[in-house]
């Protein structure tokens, strides 16, 4: 079965790549939830919240990437199955707080701000349930189906993220609509390596080398999607405090 791999059957090498990868995972998410938590003071209040998000991201994650080390772990004993489901309510919680971070940073009037919630929360939500079928299938038919559907959602959010990023440039000082750009590429970057990674049997790699794979891959991709995302959301709440406040600005250094 490919969804639900028997971990007893990897080599030292593959054991030691995924272990090494998810203690990766796990230091990057302690580290960014205590940074993001300590440095939220260091911006205007209206921006704040984007910064508490970010570090509950983060500390969600912290937390399933000790379970999933920990399922990890027992299935390489032979005590217990490897339990992929912990990723995807990992996912089904911070999936839709990424998408609230972004909004909240950007300051958009309430109106936009509520379109926006209403219609990214719940295809978030969509995206991940139709995905969990299709990565526990044992058949190919199945996965393709589940990931197909799991397509459509993961294509409108970001599609409809980067037309509200766009139409948000505008409306940002300098620095901070170049980093805006850069947030949109790393969106579209970071959320790339996830269907790759769950469509690696279709790609030609099956079993263990499917698994390792799979598991770098996710973890790689949601280090960048979580704590790159999120010290990036803390930059620009700095530069848009800058620009609000020149007495921030001048405390901060920031000319």
């Amino acid at each position: 079965m490919d969804g639900i791999y028997d971990v007893t059957t990897l080599t030292a090498g593959q054991y030691s790549a995924v272990s090494n990868i998810l203690s990766f995972g796990f230091a990057s998410m302690l580290a960014t939830t205590i940074y993001l938590y300590l440095s939220q003071a260091r911006v205007l209040p209206k921006y704040r919240q984007a910064i508490v998000i970010s570090g509950t991201v983060t500390l969600i994650a912290l937390y399933h990437y000790w379970r999933i080390y920990d399922s990890f772990a027992a299935s390489h004993a032979g005590e217990a199955v490897f339990n992929e489901a912990y990723r995807y309510v990992d996912w089904l919680l911070t999936v839709p707080l990424l998408l609230l971070e972004t909004i909240a940073v950007l300051a958009l009037p309430a109106a936009n701000r509520k379109s926006l919630i209403a219609r990214l929360v719940p295809a978030s939500a969509a995206m991940i349930i139709l995905g969990y079928p299709g990565e526990v299938a044992a058949d190919m038919g199945p996965k393709m189906v589940w990931g197909a559907l799991s397509t459509i959602p993961f294509l409108y959010i970001l599609y409809v993220l980067f037309v509200e990023l766009t139409k948000s440039l505008d409306k940002q000082p300098a620095e901070v609509s170049a980093t805006v750009k850069r947030l949109r590429l790393l969106l579209i970057a970071t959320w790339g390596v996830y269907p790759i990674s769950y469509l690696m049997p279709v790609l030609g790699v099956d079993g263990a080398n499917a698994f390792v794979g799979r598991q770098i891959g996710y973890t790689v991709a949601d280090v960048l999607a979580k704590c790159l995302f999120g010290l990036t959301i803390y930059k620009i709440a700095r530069l848009k405090s800058a620009a609000d406040d020149a007495s921030y600005a001048s405390a901060e250094g920031m000319h």
